[in-house]
């Protein structure tokens, strides 16, 4: 029986690579230093036959990246499956195998290294002291994108075979790690050609404190996309959400969002998606059932 399903599994193309050659390899690095934000860590995944040649590859940074991989390193003994979600989406011949950066999330200080600093700023004062409360701290999601952009990258285009341009970056990530991808890519479209904002935590703070339209969450988001996101340029962006969980609250927000990147000339369908799940969870596994999704559509090549 156990066999039997092995073999099903496998013809779906849901069954996990049999050895590392044909699953890719993982490389560890703890306690990264970046100036003016908490250590970083990252789990960096080469896709399968990286070893035995000279191809160049494109690059996805993702966040919380202890939740990509391995169900030890999780939160809550849950995982993104990401490396199998990039096999998958590879297997369909429209995505090119991508080397993965996970970076961890710094633990009490996840929130006010995601929150973009840039929309904080434009938070009306009462709004902006429920920020300040979550973040327990400085908002330093300014930093840290320059980490990444700067630092990280050339760091990681240096010490492996990688095609750096930016229709070759993407950067995904979910909630508040969703709100920094779509951070990334509006500050640093020179940067990132591509993001994946899943599950975007667009209230910022506890949804049930912010229900009100005189919360100025919405303002703030109109005033932030309206300055900043500009025409697609090539750039791409996925976007989406469940319907239970914290997810329930996200609908208002997002059509909002949508209305915006097509005010803007973004073509749904082609320079940006925005997809709701019914039913969906905001959880790694509710992430993971959809990220092979995500990758098929976001990092297809053109």
């Amino acid at each position: 029986m156990v066999r039997l399903l092995a073999i099903l599994l496998t013809l779906l193309g849901l069954a996990a690579p049999l050895n590392a050659q044909e699953s890719g390899r993982r490389i560890e690095y703890d306690r990264i230093a970046a100036a003016g934000l908490p250590d970083q860590r990252l789990t960096i995944w080469l896709p399968p036959g990286y070893d035995a040649g000279e191809h160049r590859y494109p690059v996805v940074y993702m966040h919380d990246g202890h939740n990509l991989f391995d169900v030890k390193n999780s939160n809550f003994n849950k995982i993104w499956a990401a490396d199998g979600a990039m096999l998958a989406a590879v297997r369909t011949g429209k995505v090119e195998p991508h080397i993965i950066i996970g970076i961890w999330a710094p633990g009490k200080d996840r929130y006010r290294q995601y929150l973009p600093r840039s929309a904080y700023d434009l938070a009306p004062p009462a709004l902006r002291a429920q920020m300040d409360a979550a973040a327990g701290g400085e908002v330093v999601s300014d930093r840290y994108l320059a980490w990444i952009a700067g630092p990280l990258k050339d760091w990681v285009d240096a010490s492996f075979r990688t095609r750096p341009g930016r229709d070759d970056t993407a950067i995904i990530g979910s909630s508040m790690g969703g709100l920094m991808s779509c951070y990334a890519i509006l500050e640093r479209p020179e940067v990132f050609g591509r993001a994946g904002c899943v599950s975007s935590h667009w209230p910022a703070v506890d949804p049930r404190a912010v229900a009100g339209e005189d919360s100025g969450v919405r303002q703030m988001w109109d005033a932030w996309f309206a300055a900043r996101l500009g025409a697609a340029d090539g750039r791409r962006v996925w976007m989406d959400h469940g319907t239970a969980t914290l997810d329930q609250y996200y609908a208002p927000y997002q059509q909002a969002i949508d209305a915006q990147f097509a005010a803007a000339g973004w073509q749904k369908g082609r320079d940006f998606e925005s997809r709701v799940y019914e039913g969906a969870e905001h959880e790694e596994n509710a992430w993971a059932a959809r990220l092979p999704e995500i990758f098929g559509w976001l990092l297809a090549a053109d």
